[in-house]
């Protein structure tokens, strides 16, 4: 076996940047003298700050209403800028709406390494541990920016945070948590951002064990060998045209007295160039990068779950591989037996991800976990159906969806219910197997899903199709442009609140 020369990865190269980020961030009573960018909360209606020297009246010529994430700049000589930031109306505010704000401010101000945000006094309406934790999640994500290999980065990074109002344990404990979350969908972002010869799938394994016990975490890497054992024909079939080795990561976390045991499974293709069914070579085909961004996704939730007191064993599975082309390569027409004996005739080679995510699925349900939720760039159809802003979810379990549809909703990170529609279940149907991996040329995220539900069985289920989501082409409120981390935040919060349904 001929492997990807590691000699193409420059010397001290990491994969995950933000561990070697040091933000200082707390509440204060007033901004430090030495800011350099000073954010001042502006709602669209009632009293305008004294401190920005400008009535209602002043801001309406200068275009300014006070729209969530409106932001005016105000030089001044002999200190740090002042930032109007619009929260809109004060009486509907939301956790979403500061985020909104905190990255609106950060952008604005993106060459300030010392930031104050005044708009804690006029959150009245969120919770204040919720508004604190939002304000942080908001700046770091903004301020993000993949630089790894820039021999010169100009990025400035955000060394100091202050968020102006009443400092407490409850405020630090908030800050301590927006900084966690931040980190996991950095640390994803950081994972789709690495080329293809940076991220294979044995770097990602090496990467998961050295890291792993550092979050208390267990991490078991299965070569090519285990997964011939195990028996899982999919993710051997897909990577029969590569010269790497796939490699099964899984992650255990293991607190004392759990309540349940939840499933994550993440596609980790960590190159996908469609196989023997070729992309074409277009942008999308130069994200393919990205489209282990799920297993990125779980990886960083794994990471994040300690720090958070999370009461619910976990286990994760990441399925990588990469998605090539050659003379060894997984044909129209190969039948493959996925983990559990299922026979799965591949009608497409492109339609990958779904192959490699039933093995774990499988493995999942035969462990006799409470519940699988699992994360994937999956379909074309998730983002010609609903954009790059909202991800469908799937599920067999209603009340399995509708707890994941609630982290959805506290992390801005939008999902979209979709049918699982049965009827549709016979366009998977095989005349040599028993399932094909695609189905016809319609519907074709449910066909996906409708697939992936054959090896969930009765156990309770969800299903994230990121395919959309899973970058940003413009730097847009939280989402930087690249990787957006999509998924990390979401599946952390579910994962802290998951209570089983069955």
């Amino acid at each position: 076996m001929t492997y990807r020369p590691h000699t193409l990865i420059p010397a001290g190269f990491v994969l995950d940047q933000s561990r070697r980020l040091a933000h200082s961030i707390a509440v204060v009573d007033a901004p430090s003298d030495d800011t350099d960018a000073v954010g001042v909360a502006v709602p669209s209606s009632g009293t305008v700050p004294e401190v920005l020297g400008l009535d209602r009246d002043a801001l309406g010529t200068l275009r300014f209403s006070g729209a969530v994430g409106q932001t005016l700049l105000i030089p001044r000589p002999d200190s740090g800028a002042l930032v109007a930031v619009g929260v809109g109306d004060p009486d509907a505010l939301t956790a979403a709406k500061l985020r909104d704000a905190s990255a609106a401010l950060n952008r604005t101000a993106a060459s300030a390494a010392r930031v104050s945000f005044d708009a804690l006094r006029v959150s009245h309406a969120v919770p204040a541990d919720a508004a604190v934790s939002a304000i942080v999640e908001g700046a770091l994500l903004a301020r993000y920016r993949y630089d790894a290999l820039k021999s010169a980065p100009k990025t400035v990074q955000l060394d100091r945070l202050e968020l102006v109002g009443e400092a407490s344990a409850a405020a630090d404990a908030a800050i301590e948590r927006g900084t966690v979350l931040a980190r996991a969908a950095m640390l994803t972002r950081d994972l789709a951002a690495a080329p293809p010869s940076h991220l294979t799938a044995t770097r990602f394994g090496e990467y998961a064990l050295e890291v792993a016990p550092e979050y208390g975490v267990e991490a078991t890497v299965f070569d090519k060998q285990q997964l011939i054992e195990l028996g899982c024909g999919g993710l051997l079939g897909v990577n029969a045209g590569s010269v790497e080795e796939p490699r099964m990561i899984q992650l255990r976390y293991r607190p004392q007295g759990a309540r349940a045991h939840l499933a994550l499974v993440g596609k980790g293709i960590t190159y996908d160039s469609g196989g023997l069914s070729l992309k074409p070579g277009d942008a999308m085909h130069a994200s393919m990068k990205m489209d282990m961004a799920g297993a990125a996704a779980v990886l960083a939730t794994m990471f994040s779950l300690r720090a958070l007191g999370c009461t619910n064993d976990v286990t994760a599975y990441l399925m990588c591989t990469d998605n090539l082309p050659s003379g060894s390569a997984m044909a129209l027409g190969d039948v493959l037996r996925m983990h559990g004996g299922t026979t799965v005739e591949v009608r497409n080679t492109d339609a990958e991800g779904r192959l490699v995510m039933a093995d774990a699925i499988a493995l999942a349900v035969e462990e006799g976990v409470d519940a699988v939720v699992d994360i994937a760039t999956l379909t074309g159809a998730a983002l010609r159906a609903l954009g790059t802003l909202t991800a469908p979810v799937f599920g067999n379990d209603q009340a399995m969806v509708d707890q994941v549809l609630a982290a959805s909703a506290l992390t801005d990170e939008t999902m979209w219910q979709l049918p699982l529609d049965r009827r549709y279940r016979d366009l998977l149907n095989s005349e040599v197997a028993d399932l094909s991996n695609v189905g016809g040329a319609n519907a074709g995220a449910t066909t996906a899903a409708l697939f992936l539900a054959e090896f969930a069985g009765d156990t309770p289920w969800a299903h994230l199709d990121i395919a959309g989501t899973m970058m940003s082409d413009r730097d847009d409120s939280w989402r930087s442009k690249g990787p957006t981390g999509f998924g990390a935040r979401l599946l952390t919060e579910f994962a802290l609140a998951f209570t089983p349904t069955a």
